[in-house]
């Protein structure tokens, strides 16, 4: 399997990082895509997949809650990490409606320029979107045309905004959301419509723990090793073997982010 976002800069995993991806490995997590989402943060991830080199991978970007803080010097950050050999795509990156820590023209504005980055680099988007799906649909079209691949990552949305973001040849990213029953319950039938060459799954660790863990972890702090139970949903909802599930996927992540095929441990 390959979780496609996991955020391990996070101070949480501060005590135990490197436990905690020892534990993703022993748990058939064979590769993770390390979130960046602020100046801090891509640093951290493009240092942290440099001393997991064919294991670990890194995004670099700036998320929508950071937006205010978006300078030049984030900018050129960005470029410059995205010629390093570990970083794999931009972002994380797009527009957030549901907080709005930074103002939408603050987001518009740190989101225009990502997307110019990606189409400078050609590297993939990995793409956050919450309540804001007009004008993230809105910003994104103008450039997709010249961008490589996208993903709209940890997708919650509804059958309509699927289908909108299907038209923009997004790829899908679902999260532990799915085994959420109180209000992630309609993923289930949602991601049916997601065409299997276009789906993946990811922890969004430390957030997101699946609610269907058995027996439930001692602490809410999400892990990459929790990836099996987001697959398992994802797998007993297309009605598909798990297995089958985590090598589609897998396929899926190697063939978006151009990913080695890791050696055995």
């Amino acid at each position: 399997m390959i979780d496609i976002g996991a955020n391990l800069c996070h101070d949480s995993f501060d005590t135990d990082r490197d436990d905690v991806i020892a534990a993703a490995l022993a748990n058939g997590v064979r590769q993770i895509i390390v979130t960046g989402s602020c100046d801090t943060s891509n640093l951290a991830a493009a240092t942290l997949t440099a001393a997991y080199p064919g294991r670990l991978f890194a995004t670099a970007g700036v998320h929508p809650h950071h937006a205010r803080e978006y300078t030049a010097t984030s900018d050129a950050r960005i470029r410059e990490l995205a010629a390093e050999p570990g970083v794999v795509a931009i972002g994380e990156c797009g527009l957030d409606y549901f907080r709005n820590f930074s103002s939408p023209a603050a987001q518009a504005s740190a989101f225009d320029a990502q997307l110019e980055i990606a189409v400078d680099t050609g590297l993939p988007l990995f793409l956050h979107q919450r309540d804001a799906i007009d004008d993230f649909i809105r910003l994104l079209r103008p450039y997709r045309d010249r961008l490589g691949p996208a993903v709209a990552h940890c997708f919650t949305g509804t059958a309509d905004e699927l289908a909108a973001l299907l038209d923009l040849d997004l790829w899908i990213g679902i999260t532990g959301w799915i085994c959420d029953e109180r209000r992630g319950q309609h993923l289930r039938d949602v991601v049916k419509q997601v065409p299997r060459d276009r789906l993946m799954i990811e922890t969004d660790a430390p957030y997101l723990l699946p609610r269907t863990l058995r027996p439930r972890p001692k602490t809410r702090r999400n892990e990459p090793q929790w990836l099996p139970e987001v697959a398992r949903v994802v797998a007993e909802s297309l009605d598909m073997p798990v297995d089958e599930l985590a090598a589609l996927t897998a396929a899926n992540a190697r063939r978006f982010f151009a990913l080695p095929t890791p050696a055995m441990a």
